[in-house]
């Protein structure tokens, strides 16, 4: 039981800093998933902005 306590006890903090790294490298990649959404969003919003001022324009 000493040796299986041993082995646990050296494990845990790599452990534990792999899961900090997983949980930060996910927090980044949501949002940085997120942020490109918003991006594509407020393209075509300038783009259908741009397409009715033309439109406009053309009358």
């Amino acid at each position: 039981m000493d040796t299986f306590l041993a082995i646990m006890s050296g494990l845990a903090p790599s452990v534990g800093v792999g899961l900090l790294f997983w949980l930060a490298m996910r927090k980044i990649l949501h949002a940085d998933r997120n942020e490109r959404i918003a991006l594509e969003r407020m393209d075509a919003e300038e783009a259908a902005a741009a397409a009715a001022a033309a439109e406009t324009e053309s009358r």
